[in-house]
């Protein structure tokens, strides 16, 4: 009997994937948590282990392909099964005296359960002479087959999801129909006064740039494509505000430049400022808890874990893997979790378990450069930091002017779970701890 192996949720909030390569092929042999394809999400790029063993029967989405969480996207035959419940039963001779009963159809077809037969027959009975009923199947499949979330948008808004033309496999209704669904309706109502007083002019198509000679077009891979999308998603659903604070590090920086070269040759590893600052980050957070919180709709949830993502540039792309339980962890126990992440992030060898139940991003463009930044909240998380470089600058300090390493932090957050107060008194509280390390302090 074949089985149907669906697209898994591959990390928290992860609503589809796409499928970017198939590892077996038709008739294939697939042993349990062998792995089936590789997947591209939002949040990682990873293998798809099988959930069963058997034989690969039949693929049923191509590669290339985007399909919601919860799609079926292959068939197994199980090992030790057969494709039908008849396959094994040894052939009869059919005489006048065992014609077909109602039990089994006639012979030369494959004997399938009574249930089938019935069902077809209460399925003809239930039709008109236009095929009514399995429209309404059809729709209710439908129905029942769209993700929560899109469940959850056409509840909040008002909408029935079989109103709404689906592009994903099988007519379902995805997220961005429904959200595009809304946000013309939207555009109609708002509009609807105007069009009663003169004629509104259809909308010309979106048309594409000129190309000049020299010109190169790049398609977008499957995780660019990803993180355009989940930043559009973020902007779009949460009002964005942000502030910014300077913080003198010029304690941190001696103590960083006395200890890196014993700590690099003592562990193995690069001391860079960011587990300092995710210490600071962490250690804030339990003073203002609303920072680590996620916005779900029409409630503010609190989380107790602090897991803290860290944003890894990929050159092509952007990704931010967890560090769960950051609470927990030393200075040093953070270096070395850092740099394990950033180090398998860059090898591309992360799996589902590293990008998932992140509380709070850092980042850290500093690293790159950057003296000021307006990060993008990683939704439906509350809030982000960003760190930037340390810069050597002239401030005036009790009436005189020092040159003193500065460091600017700003934090992004969601104005709907909290206010501008609220993520200042955080934000210091950072500043604090930052600036309290001297040259003599001991990183554990």
């Amino acid at each position: 009997m074949a089985k149907p192996v669906t697209m898994p949720q591959l990390g928290e909030s992860v609503t589809e994937g796409t499928i970017t390569r198939w590892l077996k092929a038709e008739g294939d042999e697939v042993e349990i948590d062998e792995p089936l394809a590789e997947v591209d999400t939002d949040k990682v790029n990873a293998e798809l282990p099988s959930p069963v063993a058997g034989t690969i029967e039949k693929f049923l989405v191509s590669e290339g392909t985007t399909v919601d969480v919860g799609t079926e996207i292959v068939l197994v035959a199980l090992a030790g099964e057969s494709d039908s419940p008849a396959a094994d039963a040894p052939p009869q001779e059919n005489t006048a005296a065992d014609a077909p009963t109602e039990e089994f159809p006639a012979s030369g077809t494959e004997a399938q359960p009574v249930a089938q037969d019935n069902e077809r027959e209460r399925t003809a009975a239930r039709a008109d002479g236009d095929g009514r009923a399995e429209i309404e199947d059809a729709e209710t499949l439908r129905l029942t087959r769209s993700s929560p979330v899109v469940r959850r948008l056409a509840d909040e808004h008002g909408v029935e999801i079989t109103e709404i033309p689906g592009t994903g496999t099988g007519g379902r209704v995805t997220r961005k129909d429904i959200e595009g669904y809304i946000e013309e309706r939207e555009e109609r109502e708002e509009y609807a006064p105007r069009a009663r007083e003169a004629p509104v002019e259809p909308e010309p198509e979106i048309e594409r740039v000129p190309l000049y000679e020299g010109d190169r077009v790049e398609e977008l891979t499957g995780i660019r494509r990803a993180i355009a999308n989940r930043m559009s998603v973020s902007k779009r659903e949460a009002p964005h505000a942000w502030t910014m604070v300077e913080a003198d590090v010029s304690g941190l920086a001696a103590l960083r430049e006395r200890e890196k070269a014993a700590f690099t040759e003592r562990e193995g590893i690069k001391l860079t400022y960011l587990p300092f600052i995710v210490e600071a980050v962490v250690e804030s957070l339990r003073e203002h808890p609303v920072l680590n919180s996620v916005w779900d709709g029409d409630r503010i949830i609190l989380r107790k874990r602090m897991n803290v993502g860290v944003a890894v540039d990929l050159e092509d792309a952007l990704i931010v893997p967890v560090i769960p339980d950051a609470d927990e962890l030393n200075i040093l126990g953070l270096a070395r979790k850092i740099d394990d992440v950033v180090r398998r992030a860059r090898a591309r060898q992360l799996g589902t378990e590293d990008v998932s139940g992140g509380t709070f991003t850092v980042n850290n463009p500093g690293a790159l450069g950057s003296v000021v930044s307006t990060p993008i909240i990683n939704h439906p998380q509350a809030a982000i930091l960003s760190a930037e470089a340390v810069v050597k600058r002239p401030v005036v300090i009790d009436d005189a002017i020092a040159v003193r390493s500065m460091m600017n932090l700003e934090v992004s957050f969601d104005h709907r779970v909290l206010d501008g107060g609220a993520a200042l008194k955080f934000l210091n509280a950072v500043k604090r701890r930052l600036e309290a390390y001297g040259p003599e302090s001991d990183i554990g």
